[in-house]
């Protein structure tokens, strides 16, 4: 049975930050090869995609987070890490994980990435709040 695990969250003042990974265990697809990524949803919104590495490495993230969160992974542990750093109180939500070893592929602008389905692997979810 595949388990996926995140930790790492709390409550952080803005400007702080955070670093969430994502354990993932009993998965018989090679994790190096899978679709992962980082998805946040704050109350009374939809979940909404904030960061994801392919296959070939490739990173994808939203416009929002970009260069204040950092993707990244050990293949060797199974485990996905988000650096988020210069947080604000907008960044705030239940941040989950997702693996999928069949992602579809998305490329727009000569930029492709993938992203987990709803359907794939996720998470439990951990709290982030950031305070003003």
């Amino acid at each position: 049975q595949v388990q996926v695990v995140e930790s790492g969250g709390g409550s952080v003042q803005a400007g702080g930050s955070l670093r969430l990974s994502c354990a993932a265990s009993g998965y018989t697809y090679t994790y190096s090869l899978s679709c992962r990524g980082w998805f946040r949803q704050a109350p009374g919104k939809e979940r909404d995609r904030v960061a994801t590495i392919d296959a070939n490495g490739r990173t994808m993230y939203a416009d929002s987070v970009k260069g204040r969160f950092t993707i990244s992974q050990d293949n060797a542990k199974n485990t996905l890490y988000l650096e988020m750093n210069s947080l604000k109180p907008e960044d705030s939500g239940m941040y989950y994980c997702a693996l999928d070893p069949l992602a579809p592929t998305y490329c727009s602008g000569g930029l492709c990435y993938c992203s987990p389905r709803q359907n794939s692997y996720w998470g439990q979810g951990t709290q982030v709040t950031v305070s003003s």
